[in-house]
């Protein structure tokens, strides 16, 4: 029995081959940013500003590249310990308030991140955007992305995208992030994070998609395009 032949379109290969350009952008480009010790893995990485994993790094230069923003599209958009669970659930129960009720609704059955995809993961997931461009309109969808690292056509104010962002007191993404790192995820390796060094560290600003108040002053600057 011959095997069928699978022709891929000229936007096929186009759109492949953008994808390859990304990753070897990527490649290259790692080498060449600062390093510092990461509170749950081995390296973060100093890129415009923010220090991130090396995922997250290649995960916002496939947004910059390839993610196409919707009208409808919902992104709620945290730092890591800022009470991500409990804002994801909240905006899908606001969402789909018409659509279940107590009896059976996905919340009591499901993780939240089941019903609600991260963005830079989805895209690390399918090895492009496809996973997110084939959900349906209204996407809602979570990042931990900093806000100043989107690209300019979903952060301005003529953007489609509307962003629900999330801060919290400081103090206590210190101690969660902490407690996470130590307790969650941090290699067996590596020994354990001390209080102290987690303190210093989250000052300097060096923690996952730190510093700090680097994307929350951005994010409240931009408060009031949404609402004029």
């Amino acid at each position: 029995m011959e095997t069928p032949l699978i022709l891929a379109t000229d936007k096929q290969v186009e759109l492949e081959q953008g994808y390859q350009k990304t990753y070897k952008n990527f490649d290259e480009l790692l080498p060449t940013l600062p390093t510092r010790k990461g509170w749950w893995m081995h390296q973060l990485f100093q890129y415009q500003g923010f220090w991130l994993s090396a995922f997250a790094i290649r995960g916002v230069m496939l947004v910059h590249h390839h993610f196409k923003p919707r009208p409808t599209d919902i992104i709620v958009a945290t730092s890591p310990k800022c009470g991500t669970t409990w804002l994801k659930a909240l905006v899908f129960s606001i969402i789909n308030r018409d659509s279940f009720d107590f009896s059976d609704h996905p919340l009591s059955k499901a993780s939240h991140q089941d019903l609600m995809i991260l963005l830079e993961l989805s895209i690390h997931g399918s090895g492009s955007t496809s996973l997110v461009d084939g959900l349906a309109s209204p996407r809602v969808i979570s990042t931990h992305i900093p806000y100043s690292l989107f690209p300019d056509r979903m952060t301005e104010g003529s953007s489609p995208c509307r962003f629900v962002y999330l801060c919290r007191d400081p103090k206590d993404v210190v101690v969660s992030k902490w407690h996470f790192s130590n307790k969650v995820v941090r290699p067996e390796e590596l020994p354990p994070l001390t209080l102290d060094e987690a303190f210093e560290s989250f000052c300097q600003g060096v923690s996952h998609e730190g510093p700090f108040w680097g994307t929350g002053k951005l994010a409240w600057s931009h408060r009031r395009r949404c609402c004029s």
